[in-house]
């Protein structure tokens, strides 16, 4: 079944237009109550959001429609993408909802489903509910009388995430003595990442802790980590975070303001992990954005190096079928299998702290243990998205530009899952050189499916 509504990751799109709509809210929490009910579950539901000002409209609607199929609806507020995960399976529930668009600005959002186990529902289980979303069967499915569902809220959610949270540093440290630039994004963390951070014992300087409902990722958290590197070096910190508004993804920086991504944090903690013999499988888990340099790297470690599709959920999905316990994203979204089923910003924060004091050495130190090859990123917007294997112009300008690279580069490109463009990635060692390439496919593109 192919998936219209479904991206990458969830619904996605402008606040209060196709897709997201207040009626897609209210048809996907009706498909949900009903598959759960029908399955024969306890139909209990967690619907959490970010800081975002329309996640009023879209937390209303998929209680209304949870309701209407017979379920009941367990409201947790504002809280991190992870942190509804693990109430999810906290609470024994059957599903959770996530109100979010993630990095995207605030006049966008988003809807996100976890299993009663806290993982992201594969792509054939989208496909099942955007089928019944679409069918007749709902309407015929509705509920009556006293069997109408109920909503609740759940007000200790925070606390509980924040106990999670401190359970997964090791017992016998404590962050005194550090002090930590924080940058929350004014989203879902906004709360969390702080006093956890302050309650391990560290003095925390905040950034991004105000959301009004419109400033979610404006200039600020992981998106735009120069501001935290500013503040790190201004006030000699021993190193900043940076998280995205739904707080699923983080890019730190060091004492010096260096940024350190999401590829170096993997590197820094597969090295971890592999000389205290818990990297299963010697492997980690990357996606085919992931740095060249982060391949050799790992190589030089004797890790090997699996990569997947983009999206965190195809790296959770790679991990879980070969039992492999650590995988991320460049980007930021890092699974810690032994302790989350998805990619968790403030939680990745507590593991490189960990390894800081277990090693003893400052984050530039640990980070140098990977040298990033140059990388080139252009987002092109196009009118269409053909199948690539259907424009002969682009598989020519790729194989031309995959001859000149060699071994000393790749090529790379995809359709964004959730937005109308084209991302041509080329790495190289000449940065002049391989940017120049990748304007040239981007071109190429815009010639064959025309601009938006």
């Amino acid at each position: 079944m192919k998936r219209q509504l479904f991206g990458t990751d969830g619904i996605r799109g402008k606040a209060n237009a196709h897709p997201m709509t207040v009626q897609t809210a209210v048809r996907l929490g009706q498909a949900i109550a009903y598959k759960v009910r029908t399955e024969g579950h306890t139909s209990r539901i967690i619907i959490g959001k970010d800081t975002r000002l329309s996640g009023y409209l879209y937390e209303t609607a998929l209680t209304a429609g949870i309701t209407s199929a017979g379920a009941q609806a367990w409201q947790v507020g504002v809280l991190p993408t992870p942190g509804i995960a693990y109430i999810t399976g906290a609470f024994r529930a059957d599903a959770g909802i996530v109100i979010s668009a993630s990095h995207n600005s605030f006049d966008d959002n988003g809807l996100k489903i976890f299993a009663g186990n806290g993982y992201k529902l594969p792509d054939s289980k989208e496909a099942e509910l955007e089928a019944l979303m679409e069918g007749e069967r709902l309407d015929a499915e509705l509920v009556h009388g006293a069997d109408i569902g109920r909503a609740y809220r759940v007000h200790d959610a925070l606390g509980r995430y924040v106990t999670y949270l401190k359970g997964t540093f090791p017992r016998e440290f404590t962050l005194e003595g550090m002090k930590i630039v924080t940058d929350c994004a004014n989203g879902a963390a906004y709360k969390v990442a702080p006093l956890v951070l302050r309650e391990l014992g560290a003095t925390v300087i905040e950034l991004g802790t105000e959301p009004n409902g419109v400033n979610i990722n404006l200039d600020a958290g992981a998106l735009h980590p120069e501001r935290m590197a500013e503040k790190v070096r201004e006030t000699q910190a021993n190193l900043g975070i940076a998280l995205d508004g739904d707080a699923d993804r983080i890019i730190l920086c060091d004492e010096k303001g260096t940024i350190v991504d999401g590829d170096q944090i993997l590197a820094i903690a597969a090295a971890r992990k592999k000389s205290a013999q818990t990297l299963a499988g010697d492997t980690l888990v990357a996606t085919v954005m992931s740095n060249l340099g982060l391949e050799l790297a790992m190589e030089r470690l004797g890790i090997s190096l699996v990569r997947t599709g983009v999206g965190d959920r195809y790296v959770v999905e790679e991990m879980r079928k070969h039992g492999y316990n650590l995988g991320g994203e460049q980007s930021g979204h890092l699974i810690f299998l032994d302790h989350s089923t998805t990619g968790d910003g403030s939680l990745s924060a507590l593991q490189i702290l960990a390894i800081m004091l277990q090693e003893e050495r400052p984050l530039s130190e640990l980070a140098a243990i990977m040298e990033r090859v140059p990388q080139v990123l252009v987002n092109v917007r196009v009118a269409e998205k053909r199948p690539l294997e259907d424009l002969p112009k682009v598989q020519k300008a790729i194989k031309s530009l995959e001859k000149k690279l060699g071994r000393d580069g790749r090529v790379l490109v995809r359709y964004s899952g959730t937005e109308p463009k084209v991302r041509v990635m080329v790495e190289g060692t000449d940065r002049a050189l391989i940017d120049q390439y990748a304007r040239e496919i981007g071109d190429v593109f815009l010639h064959e499916l025309g601009e938006v």
